[in-house]
């Protein structure tokens, strides 16, 4: 018995640490000031008396861990996204969609020009599309560091050679810097960005410097549609609420996946997903990865960061991409 209540309050406190580094988290990425230092000497108070408690009586100390988890849980749900916050520029606006039979409109469409990282001449648009003309569906990968770790971009080509790219961000406020932690704790709203690829390739392969890859995605005519409406329906419902991104659930590649899921209902989940990076063997998997050669052989041709740096301006970007 005297084992079994030992390990017992062990298990207890790792209960109240968790909860405790948790907590703690949160209440330092979201409140300022005096409030951030109070809120902790308050948590550091209720754990220490849960502990306590738990070494005279059980039920009491659970008492405080319920008191406890149920007000921080109380506060946290007070953290609800909004959309009226001074955004940085690039994600200032979501695109929004209108649809009219098989014509949808896309407004707070970004075309910047891009004179540096930060620094663009912003220009907004509003383009109407024939989804019958909806040729082709391609796969952009951006890698800036880990190999492993991918941002995700969708562009649909249509007849007349336009392309239009879907990007899921975070948006971040003016000066806001993304981190990886925050993530995980509503520091940040989710945004789809729709944009020209002379901005948002452009961005990434001329000024970030960072590895992307174009990978076309072998889809039939109606899966392109319904992949496409998909990310209309996404623009529209961000319109209406705003949503919280979410490292893990609510990233790039995790919301893509639950678009994709209007093309094939038990689409499997996989480590991939996380590991986005990998996407391409994912596809491959699937049997949807366009292109010759093995995985590896697709991967080298679609390395296509020196061509975009090599296109003059005023070229067609998005031909040039391509061509091979």
């Amino acid at each position: 018995m005297a084992l079994l209540r030992r390990i017992g309050i062990a298990l207890f406190a790792l209960a109240v640490l968790g909860g405790a580094a948790w907590a703690g988290m949160a209440f330092w990425l979201h409140l300022p000031g005096a409030a951030r230092w109070g809120a902790l000497a308050a948590l550091a108070l209720a754990a220490i008396a849960a502990v306590a408690l738990r070494l005279r009586s059980a039920r009491a100390g659970w008492a405080v861990l319920a008191v406890s988890a149920l007000v921080v849980g109380g506060w946290y749900q007070t953290i609800t996204p909004r959309d009226d916050r001074v955004w940085d520029i690039d994600v200032s606006r979501g695109v929004k969609a209108r649809i009219d039979g098989d014509r949808v409109t896309l407004s707070d469409l970004r075309d910047f020009r891009w004179a540096s990282e930060t620094q663009a001449d912003a220009v907004w648009t509003e383009r109407t599309y024939d989804l019958t003309r909806l040729d082709s569906v391609d796969m952009l990968t951006s890698v800036w560091d880990s190999p492993d770790i991918a941002h995700l971009l969708v562009s649909f080509g249509f007849a007349d050679g336009e392309h239009v790219v879907f990007s899921v961000e975070i948006r971040r406020e003016k000066g806001e810097s993304f981190n990886e932690v925050g993530g995980f704790f509503r520091q940040f709203e989710l945004v789809l960005i729709g944009a020209t690829e002379r901005d948002i390739v452009r961005l990434r392969t001329n000024h970030r410097k960072e590895e992307v890859r174009l990978y076309p995605v072998t889809l039939t005519p109606d899966q392109r549609r319904a992949l496409f409406l998909s990310y209309v329906g996404l623009a529209q419902d961000l319109e209406a609420a705003p949503r919280f991104y979410n490292t893990l659930t609510a990233n790039c590649t995790t919301t893509v996946y639950s678009l994709a899921r209007v093309l094939k209902s038990d689409l499997p989940v996989d480590e991939r997903l996380i590991l986005s990076g990998r996407l391409p063997e994912y596809l491959d998997d699937l049997g949807v990865l366009g292109g010759e050669g093995s995985v590896g052989d697709r991967r080298q041709a679609a390395l296509i960061t020196p061509r975009a740096q090599a296109v003059p301006e005023g070229a067609d970007f998005s031909a040039a991409i391509r061509a091979r």
